[in-house]
């Protein structure tokens, strides 16, 4: 029997939710499975993967086919370089310490990547944040003294303003007569 690791949809419409199963390749995409591996959740950031770790390498190493995006899971994941490692070590190639020291090394390399990126994400976010506020702030103080400006009585004005400027529009009116 061909078996493919693959993806199970579940969720609402919008929001999917994965299960990562292992199942015969001719079953139905959403029917029948052999065994429930972990789940994927692509809508929070960065994607959420829970897998049971040794039960995926078994199924690899027994023979089951990923999907393409199921093995960019595993991948992420650790599973393929644990069975390349492992590979390593049936041909003789490395020792059993070699394996587990280079999977170590590689998954703390891979622990701080992701640290880094989930701690840039939430100073981006603190930082968005303060924006708005400080943006939100001053758009309530331009309100408020539009508000104060409008509520308050106009001083009266000096009529002479008015009338200077109507004194001075008839001479230009006539300089201009008289340039011509």
């Amino acid at each position: 029997m061909a078996t493919k690791i693959r993806l199970q949809r579940h969720g609402k419409k919008g929001k999917p939710f994965y299960y990562i199963v292992v199942a015969d390749s001719r079953a139905p995409r959403d029917g029948r499975f052999i065994e429930r591996l972990g789940s994927y959740n692509p809508n929070t950031n960065p994607a959420t993967i829970d897998i049971n770790f040794d039960k995926t390498l078994d199924w690899v190493n027994n023979g089951a086919q990923p999907t393409d995006t199921c093995r960019a899971i595993l991948s992420y994941k650790g599973v393929l370089y644990k069975k390349h490692l492992q590979g390593g070590l049936k041909k003789g190639a490395l020792t059993e310490e070699q394996v587990e020291a280079k999977f170590a090394a590689w998954l703390e390399g891979k622990d701080s990547k992701i640290t880094g990126k989930k701690d840039s994400l939430s100073t981006a976010k603190e930082a968005a944040k303060k924006a708005a506020l400080a943006a939100e702030a001053k758009r309530n103080a331009d309100k408020a003294a539009a508000i104060a400006a409008k509520n308050t009585p106009p001083a009266e004005e000096v009529e002479e303003a008015p009338v200077a400027e109507a004194e001075e529009a008839p001479a230009a009116d006539e300089a201009a007569e008289s340039a011509e």
